[in-house]
């Protein structure tokens, strides 16, 4: 038996058993990520460079690729080390830090994903007070709230996990450090602060969650008393893919914290937090690129302009 001062690093879940399967698994998720990376990038330099861009749809836009990039940054570059090296090793700090930077960067977008819905809402049931409602002054002001949102909520849950006493050993059943994991290492009724913590941070996605779904049903109503077939599509082709990606978010999170216990096993769980944690941020650069023609159209410029510069 120990705790939590006397333990200096955790072990995490590895991939496979096998080191042919580890090794597999590493060419994999390296694939995954470097996709995502290049995806979220290509999106922030596009709408960064193209003035035609610089609205409050893809200002808040940018502002997700940024939290997807450090999102799957978070967890996957020490899991792949971890493959790569045949350990499944972190520091007690590196964990600590990756328990804060996970919470800061989804709550952030869970944040920032409700408030395009509301964008959404604004240019579609209101276009004529959309220039008033979501000035430049007014969108940076959301987006910091969001920001500022996930900062808070992270720092709160990482000072309350990590100074709950763990005497349970320092296996994690999990590839990166999460609360719930850790939360298991548990000793002594303390863990029911960072409980109640979690549960606010559950109402808080909740919230967001059903403010989205509110916006979307005024939103659907609104497009289909739409005459124009055109107009129609267009504001389908802006709305949907950000359906799409909250859909995807909402749904691979409740999977992994609300699957019941008797479907739980390693690989399972394991399936659940890739589909949780890797695959939202590798996703959402090819969702939003592919059915937004104004973004495709910036993919091409910008990739001409790399092309005709390489010559």
């Amino acid at each position: 038996m120990s705790n939590s001062s006397s333990i200096t690093q955790f072990l995490l879940l590895a991939f496979a058993d096998t080191r042919e399967l580890q090794l597999l698994h590493f060419w994999l998720f390296l694939g995954i990520y470097l996709a995502a990376l290049l995806g979220n990038a290509l999106n922030i330099t596009a709408i960064a460079c193209d003035h035609r861009l610089h609205t409050p749809m893809y200002f808040f836009l940018l502002n997700l690729s940024v939290l997807d990039l450090g999102f799957i940054s978070t967890s996957l570059p020490k899991a792949l080390a971890n493959s790569l090296w045949d350990t499944r090793t972190i520091s007690y700090w590196g964990c600590a830090a990756q328990v804060f930077l996970f919470s800061f960067f989804i709550t952030a977008e869970y944040c920032l994903l409700t408030i395009m819905s509301y964008d959404r809402y604004i240019a579609i049931c209101k276009p004529l007070h959309y220039g008033t409602l979501l000035g430049s002054r007014a969108c940076v002001h959301m987006a910091a709230a969001a920001w500022g949102t996930g900062f808070l909520n992270a720092l709160l849950h990482m000072a309350s996990t990590f100074s709950i006493p763990l005497c349970q050993g320092n296996v994690l059943e999990q590839f990166f450090c999460e609360i719930p994991q850790i939360l298991k290492l548990s000793c002594s009724h303390s863990y029911l602060r960072e409980v109640g913590l979690l549960v606010v941070s559950a109402c808080l996605v909740f919230g967001c969650f059903v403010f989205i779904v509110v916006s979307y049903v005024q939103i659907f109503r609104a497009v289909l008393r739409i005459p124009s077939e055109q107009g129609q599509h267009k504001a389908f082709a802006t709305c949907l893919p950000h359906l799409a990606v909250v859909s995807l978010t909402v749904s691979t999170g409740m999977v992994v914290h609300l699957k019941p216990p008797s479907i739980s096993s390693p690989f399972l769980d394991l399936v659940f937090s890739v589909l949780y944690s890797v695959v939202p941020p590798a996703v959402n650069p090819l969702i939003y690129s592919m059915r937004n023609q104004e973004l495709k159209d910036a993919l091409w410029k910008l990739a001409q302009c790399v092309l005709f510069k390489g010559q």
